[in-house]
Parts: C-alpha cells; sequence; structure tokens
C-alpha cells in the first residue's frame, strides 16, 4: 500500500538549518584545536602523552557515550536531549577555556566530549521526523553529512584567525553564541519526537558500551605508540571482553539499547564500516597537516587555515552531487568511486616535502574532501533509510559512535605512527650541541622542537629545525600512504558487496526486509508517530 508522504516546508528547512549548528560545531571543535596546539604547548607545557590526550578524549567520550544519548532521546524526546546538550556544551566550553593547565584541560575536554554525545544522535533523527519525502531526506541528510565533513576543514580556519588575534581559549570559547542561538530557536523550529512505547531504559548497558569503548581505544593507542606491551594488549583484552558482554546483554533485553538486527542489512553495515574508514583516514590526516602548514611551512595560523578551505568546499560538493547522482546511481558506486577518490587525494598528499608548493596540498585536500564528502552523505542516508522511526536516534548514534570512534583511531594509530617515523628520524638533532633535556624535549614533538630552537643560536637552530622538519614530513608521508591504501582496499569492498543494495535499502536488502517485517514502520514512515508539540 502507497501512502503519500508530506512534502516538507519553510520550518522545515529552517529547522534543519537549526539542526547543523551543533553538528557543524561539534565537527569543528574536533579540529580547531589543532592550530592552537603550538600556543597551548607554549602556555602550558604539556607532554607528548598528555598532547595527544588533550586531541583525543573529546572524541573518545563523544563516541563511547553516543549509543547511550541515541537511546536516551527516542525514550525522553530527541528535541528536549538536543537543548540540554547544548546547554551543558556551553558551559563546558568555557570551563575548557580558562583551563590553568594540561590535566585540567584534558579533563575538561572529556565533559565536552560527553556533552557532545547528547548533540550528534538527535540531529539526524529528526531529519528523520521532519522529511518524510525520500528525495528531500536524502538532500537534507547530504547537506548534513556536508556540514560533518567540511567542519572538520573548517575548524583550522576558524581557529587560524582566532589564534592570530586572541588567546588559545578563544577556540573554545566560539562555542558559546552558536549553543545559545540554537537554545533560542530550537523551540520554535524543531519538533519533538519520543518512542510512543519506550520501554524501560537499562542503565547497566550504559555502563557497559562506555566502558567497552575506551579501553580499546586506549590499547589501539598504546599499541600504536609502543607495540605489543602488557598494558596495550591487557587494555584491548579487556574492552573486547566488556564488548562482548554488552552484546550478549542486548540480545536477551526485551528492549535493547542497541537492535542488533540492523546490522543484518547488508547496506547498514557495509556503509557504516566504510563511513568510519573515511573519517578515520581524514581525521588522522589532519592532524599532520595543521601542524605541516605552520611548523613545517611556516604559515600563519589563519594563512594555513585558508589553504585547507578547498577540501571543506569540495566535502560540500561531493555530498551534494551524491544526492543528486543517487536516484540513478546505486550507493555501492557511489561510495565505492568516493573512496577511490579520496584514495587519490591521499597518494597526493604523500608526495609533500618540507619544502613543497602550496598548489600540490591544495590539490590532495580538494580529491579528498569530494570523495568522503560523497561517501558520508550516502552512508547517512542509507542507514537512517533501514531504521524503524522509533530507533532512528539510536541508529544515527550508531553512525556516529563509529565515525566519531574512527576519526580517534585516526588521530591515535594515524598520529602515534608518525610520531614513532618523527622520533626515528630525528635522532640527529642530539648532534646540534643540544643538552640531554633540550634534545629529549625535540625528539619528543615537532612543537618541542620548534620550542628549542627558538633559544638556540641561529645557526643551530635552522640545523635542528631541517632535521625535526624532514622527519615530521616523513611521518605525514607514511600516514597519507597507509591511509591511501586502506580507502583504495575500502572501495573495492564498497562497490562489491553493495552492488545489489538501492538507497531505498529497504526495497533492496534482503535483511533490511526482514526487519521491516518485524517492525512495518521501516517500510512505512508514518506507521509510527510519536511526535509531540
Amino acid at each position: 500500500m502507497i501512502r503519500d508522504v508530506r512534502a516538507a516546508g519553510r520550518r522545515e528547512w529552517l529547522g534543519l538549518a537549526v539542526l547543523v549548528l551543533p553538528v557543524l560545531l561539534v565537527s569543528v571543535t574536533v579540529t580547531v584545536l589543532y592550530f592552537a596546539l603550538p600556543f597551548l604547548g607554549a602556555e602550558l607545557k604539556p607532554t607528548g602523552p598528555e598532547l595527544l590526550w588533550i586531541v583525543d578524549i573529546y572524541a573518545f567520550l563523544l563516541a563511547g557515550l553516543l549509543i547511550t544519548m541515541g537511546t536516551l532521546g527516542d525514550r525522553i524526546g530527541r528535541r528536549r536531549l538536543l537543548l540540554s546538550g547544548a546547554t551543558a556544551f556551553g558551559v563546558t566550553s568555557v570551563i575548557a577555556a580558562y583551563a590553568p593547565n594540561a590535566e585540567l584541560l584534558i579533563a575538561a575536554r572529556a565533559l565536552q566530549g560527553a556533552a557532545a554525545a547528547s548533540l550528534m544522535p538527535p540531529t539526524l533523527a529528526l531529519i528523520r521526523d521532519m522529511f518524510q519525502d525520500q528525495r528531500q531526506r536524502r538532500m537534507a541528510i547530504a547537506l548534513w553529512a556536508a556540514s560533518f565533513a567540511g567542519g572538520s576543514v573548517l575548524g583550522p580556519i576558524v581557529g587560524g584567525w582566532l589564534l592570530e588575534h586572541f588567546w588559545w581559549g578563544s577556540v573554545f570559547l566560539i562555542n558559546v553564541p552558536v549553543m545559545a542561538l540554537l537554545l533560542v530557536l530550537g523551540p520554535i523550529l524543531l519538533p519533538e519526537y519520543r518512542d510512543p512505547r519506550p520501554g524501560r531504559f537499562d542503565l547497566l548497558s550504559a555502563v557497559l558500551s562506555l566502558a567497552a569503548v575506551l579501553p580499546i581505544v586506549y590499547g589501539v593507542k598504546q599499541f600504536a605508540a609502543g607495540g605489543f606491551g602488557p598494558v596495550a594488549v591487557l587494555s584491548v583484552a579487556a574492552g573486547l571482553a566488556v564488548g562482548a558482554g554488552f552484546l550478549h546483554r542486548q540480545r536477551r533485553l526485551p528492549d535493547p539499547m542497541l537492535d542488533l538486527r540492523l546490522f543484518a542489512g547488508r547496506g547498514f553495515t557495509m556503509s557504516l564500516i566504510t563511513s568510519t574508514l573515511a573519517v578515520f583516514a581524514l581525521v588522522g590526516l589532519f592532524y599532520f597537516i595543521t601542524q605541516y602548514l605552520q611548523m613545517v611551512l611556516g604559515l600563519r595560523p589563519f594563512v594555513a587555515g585558508l589553504l585547507t578551505l578547498p577540501a571543506a568546499g569540495a566535502a560540500l560538493a561531493g555530498s551534494i552531487l551524491a544526492a543528486v547522482i543517487a536516484q540513478r546511481i546505486r550507493p555501492g558506486c557511489i561510495m565505492g568511486g568516493g573512496m577511490a577518490l579520496g584514495a587519490a587525494g591521499f597518494l597526493v598528499v604523500s608526495q609533500l616535502d618540507a619544502g613543497s608548493g602550496r598548489w600540490l596540498l591544495i590539490s590532495g585536500l580538494f580529491l579528498l574532501g569530494g570523495g568522503i564528502g560523497a561517501v558520508q552523505a550516502v552512508a547517512s542516508d542509507m542507514i537512517v533509510a533501514v531504521a524503524p522511526p522509533e530507533r532512528a536516534g539510536s541508529a544515527s548514534a550508531v553512525l556516529e559512535a563509529a565515525t566519531e570512534l574512527g576519526g580517534a583511531l585516526g588521530i591515535a594509530i594515524l598520529g602515534s605512527i608518525g610520531l614513532a617515523v618523527y622520533r626515528g628520524e630525528s635522532a640527529p638533532a642530539g648532534r646540534v650541541g643540544l643538552s640531554p633535556g633540550e634534545a629529549e624535549a625535540a625528539r619528543e614533538t615537532l612543537g618541542g622542537a620548534v620550542g628549542v630552537a627558538a633559544r638556540l643560536p641561529e645557526q643551530a637552530a635552522a640545523e635542528l629545525l631541517d632535521v625535526a622538519r624532514t622527519a615530521f614530513t616523513s611521518g605525514m608521508q607514511v600516514a597519507a600512504l597507509l591511509g591511501a591504501v586502506l580507502m583504495a582496499v575500502t572501495a573495492v569492498f564498497a562497490a562489491i558487496l553493495l552492488r545489489a543494495v538501492r538507497v531505498d535499502a529497504s526495497a533492496a536488502d534482503p535483511s533490511a526486509a526482514d526487519l521491516s517485517a518485524v517492525n512495518p514502520a521501516v517500510a512505512d514512515p508514518s506507521a509510527v508517530d510519536g511526535r509531540t508539540g
């Protein structure tokens, strides 16, 4: 039976603009700190591991709590959760801005990540509620995906401008007025939606989901930095054990936090994997790019940020183009082509050296942004298309948890690999005439080498910087090559495994049809209406 669906009007499209605000800001916050690292390092003097934790902990907590928050939003109301999260995000941003030391900043970033987890799931789920027409929904999700991918690129631009005019804490304070705007416009333009039959919220599942994510991430980080040490192995093993317990509990609960039937669909699962690996590569690479522009090429923060703008523009264009051609081309071709385009961008970036021209970098970022924008748009639409309306929040949370975790692991793994290459190739810096303490600081990070060079005579400083910049660029080249291989392999698998799946996944994915049989709302979004006010 075919039902008429209501076309979205002006209020819904204005509401989409409001929903893009937290997505853009949360994405910007992941990368905006990159350009502040040299300034932050000079004032707070964090160690190398502390510097990575300042960047990582936000995304780790965000990823670990997304599933819990997605389920919570389905139960208490998605708009209510969104507005509560906006308040918490603004408060924690102020705390981070005025942190007096590295330890407090790490703690503030953890709280900020927890607050951000309550912002992300409601946005995509509310788009599913507001846009019932398939074509309109696809375009709305494409714009949502573009803001997510573009925000990662716009972060350095915003951060660069702020750092040229204010102190490093300003990169956090920009969140406050945006969150205030969301609090004003949200109740006016956004509908409320909750599951009319939510069931019981399982607190133990929430604890298990977080307890599974954090040890795994920490263990992988330790493994990438130092090899198969006992701490790394035990952490990963503990996380996997807790994760197995979490999944076992979800199978037994009548109202699970995570509906495992969603993963039976090839479209859902492969879209999730492809999106995660795309973000893994993108965010991991940008950890290097921002430092390369400032500390290798010596560009001012704002100018360095502007050089990343082509990637944001390409992400927007790729998302919209993917939404348009999805009417005629199957998602496997689009996602496979997008990953292949991203792999080409990584290969271009892998050719950079300490004296490369800017156009080579811009070309690589343009290819990378366009490819990942297309992948994110189609993958996001695939995932929300197969989820029942009352589970849209938790399905969105799975997507966002996976991509956020992918970004965090991209920094941890690619960043740690690059750091290992840097430490190995920067060893000759100790022959410049440094004291043992200065030599250790110079080998720890590129920022440490820049700080030591500032206190040396001109010739010794030039020798140290030459060794350090070459070593850092070598680490970035290795990371870029690994990213290229990863994206190329994923492109092949996406094209093959999704070759028979259409964007309206419920019509083409047999396992999605199975889910529809359990809950008819999958096939008919109007079958369950939990809207209020």
